[in-house]
């Protein structure tokens, strides 16, 4: 895509260069001395018109990207959700809607979703991740498609929001190629972890995404370490963005795995991706050709360490998830990393389950989890309407 003409600023503020010029709005590369510009290059540099070789040798103007992926990601999101109420159609599947002057795009009653959005049956019909049908069914695509899902409105405002605030900065500034295969591929090494440790629940939602953005966020300061000058305070900041929201992934209903694989997944792959050569804040893209790239030599060990261990990482955990693996019985503690039971919450994240008897119009059900029973006037019930049911039951 284009570029804007306009001058920007580093994602994370001013690098070193511009904090020892601040009466030039061009920056210099790093390993050039400013002493080696003539006075002409300088005038030439203060020139916007001209070309970046008349500007003199290693000196641009950084350009930023002009985002519109994620802005496409969001529309996609949005649209999924749509059709995923479209199909879900609660007034003739369940009966029991909210927001019914929706019609056909009404919510599941609160009780049984409380983020407004539609049945667990719905979400599984239109992709969900069941790791039953990932590993049983050969529906591998699975762990693709349950990025594109959402619970409910509450669910895809929140992902959403986060997703245009961080997404469409980092494109700007380092194009659409490098940001969507962040997105993506995070999203997918979220689903993976998500997998081997939540066996029984629908999990959905782009959050694992969201988070691996944050965690490209993060590796790309220590990849790019000596072009920022306030790195400090920028990574103090992020830990505890990331640590605050995972620390809400310990409540009953979050599926803290995908956060967790996601953000690790996104961290390696902001290595890899992410990468600056140290030769100056510059646009790569239209690098002079008179000085070469330039990486560090701790750049380059940091690119193949991540590579390998995001490779092995990928590879382990696909093979133990066809492989029907529980990583629950391999790792005793690991549950608490998405739910921490307390007094008020239970961390039972076994999905519902009922015995039905249907006597003429009466339908008498019980939960096997907590005993609970309820009964029912309803003739020829759908399977929609009794899993329904079923669900406020058991909560």
């Amino acid at each position: 895509m284009g570029e804007k003409e306009s001058e920007t600023a580093p994602i994370w503020g001013r690098t070193r260069q511009s904090e020892s010029n601040n009466n030039n709005n061009n920056i210099n590369p790093m390993n050039v001395e400013s002493s080696a510009l003539s006075e002409q290059h300088r005038s030439q540099n203060r020139s916007r018109g001209s070309s970046y070789e008349e500007r003199g040798r290693g000196v641009k103007e950084f350009r930023s990207w002009f985002s519109w992926l994620i802005p496409c990601f969001v529309i996609a999101n949005v649209v999924v959700f749509v059709i995923t109420m479209y199909v879900n159609n609660c007034p003739k599947k369940s009966g029991d809607c909210f927001a019914g002057f929706l019609g056909r795009f009404s919510f599941q009653s609160t009780r049984e979703n409380p983020l407004l959005g539609p049945s667990s049956l719905t979400l599984r019909t239109m992709g969900g991740l069941d790791v039953k049908k990932v590993v049983k069914g050969d529906e591998g695509w699975r762990l693709l498609s349950c990025n594109w899902l959402h619970g409910g409105v509450v669910h895809l405002l929140v992902n959403m929001l986060t997703l245009l605030f961080i997404g469409m900065r980092m494109e700007r500034e380092f194009g659409f190629i490098r940001i969507g295969l962040l997105y993506l591929i995070s999203g997918f090494g979220g689903s993976i972890l998500s997998a081997l440790f939540l066996r029984s629940n629908i999990s959905v939602g782009a959050s694992g995404a969201v988070f691996g953005l944050l965690g490209g966020m993060l590796s790309e300061i220590f990849i790019n370490w000596t072009i920022y000058s306030n790195k400090v305070v920028t990574i103090i900041t992020l830990v505890l963005i990331v640590a605050v929201n995972l620390g809400l992934g310990v409540l009953p209903g979050v599926d803290n795995f995908a956060h967790i694989g996601g953000f690790g997944t996104g961290f390696l792959l902001g290595f890899v991706l992410l990468i600056r050569p140290h030769y100056g804040w510059i646009n790569q893209r239209n690098a002079p050709a008179t000085k070469p790239h330039k990486y560090n030599i701790y750049q380059a060990v940091l690119w193949t360490v991540s590579l390998l261990v995001l490779l092995g990482w990928f590879i382990a955990g696909l093979i133990s998830l066809f492989n029907n693996v529980d990583g629950n019985k391999h790792c005793s503690w690991c549950h608490y990393l998405s739910c921490v039971p307390t007094s008020r919450w239970s961390c039972n994240r076994e999905p519902a389950s009922c015995t039905t008897t249907q006597l003429g119009n009466q339908l008498s059900i019980t939960c096997l989890r907590n005993g609970k029973s309820g009964s029912y006037i309803l003739a020829n019930p759908s399977d929609s309407r009794i899993n329904s049911l079923c669900v406020q039951l058991c909560r």
